[in-house]
């Protein structure tokens, strides 16, 4: 609880350097803040129009599952990548301020989650238009999506910042780890096609798939997410916490020592 204490009396520190992110991201750019929704918006429209016919799907019914797996995905890989390099970037505030170094982390979270919610935009005005029909109450749990991330992402980032301050090699590993988990999880290709040819248990089994209905079950399908959903989704967040924790208590002390 000290340690907690700790990040949240340095909350206007993290917070500060996470508005900064948010503001270096989009300096001198024409659109701003509106490229957080063109970018995933016109991958997304490429990717359903190529993806869709491959795989006969209508595009209006495509186009939002594909929409709402690249807002999780792209929040995956944000959180990986940087959260790997956060205390190395941020070296120069360990090297002289004793605060939690968790708040590193919780930065690039933030500075991603915001970054997600507003690409999530397009996928609720895309649903309201082609499935008005599923308008209704379950939709409270499609914003159960937004503090899963956090609950998730945030000890996931810890856990690679205090592992790759170590072992500089982390950052370049990630991206094979990343992109074979990507080939083996529902986040572009609909669950149906692995059912289809017996990999369900890449599906069933995939804590991505779990945390990706909290939001496609009520945007896409109309009900609430399953039990299942939530239990894997919140196993994902408690592994990810206890192995942070484990790592961090040893390593905290040792982190300025690497860098």
């Amino acid at each position: 609880m000290d340690y907690f204490r700790g990040i949240w009396s340095a909350r206007y520190f993290w917070l500060h350097l996470a508005l900064s992110d948010l503001r270096s991201k989009w300096r001198r750019s024409f659109f701003g803040v509106a490229w957080s929704v063109i970018q995933p918006l016109g991958l997304t429209l490429l990717l359903s129009a190529v993806f869709g016919r491959i795989f006969k799907s209508p595009m209006g019914e495509y186009a939002p599952y594909i929409l709402s797996g690249i807002v999780v995905w792209d929040f995956t890989i944000a959180i990986s990548n940087n959260g790997s390099l956060a205390f190395v970037q941020a070296d120069a505030y360990i090297k002289q301020c004793r605060h939690p170094l968790a708040i590193y982390t919780l930065r690039i979270v933030i500075t991603n989650l915001i970054v997600a919610a507003l690409a999530s935009l397009p996928l609720y005005a895309w649903v309201l238009i082609v499935f008005p029909q599923h308008f209704g109450w379950p939709w409270i749990a499609a914003l159960s999506i937004y503090p899963m991330m956090l609950l998730i992402g945030w000890p996931l980032a810890t856990l690679l910042a205090y592992v790759a301050t170590r072992f500089r090699d982390v950052p370049y590993a990630l991206t094979l780890v990343l992109q074979a988990v990507w080939f083996v999880s529902p986040v572009y290709f609909e669950a149906r096609i692995f059912r289809d040819a017996g990999l369900n248990f890449l599906v069933e089994g995939n804590p991505i798939y779990h945390v990706l209905q909290l939001v496609r079950a009520p945007l896409l399908e109309g009900h609430w997410p399953s039990t299942m959903d939530f239990t894997y989704s919140l196993g994902a967040a408690c592994v990810m916490a206890a192995l942070a924790w484990a790592v961090g208590r040893k390593a905290e002390r040792r982190i300025v020592f690497y860098l």
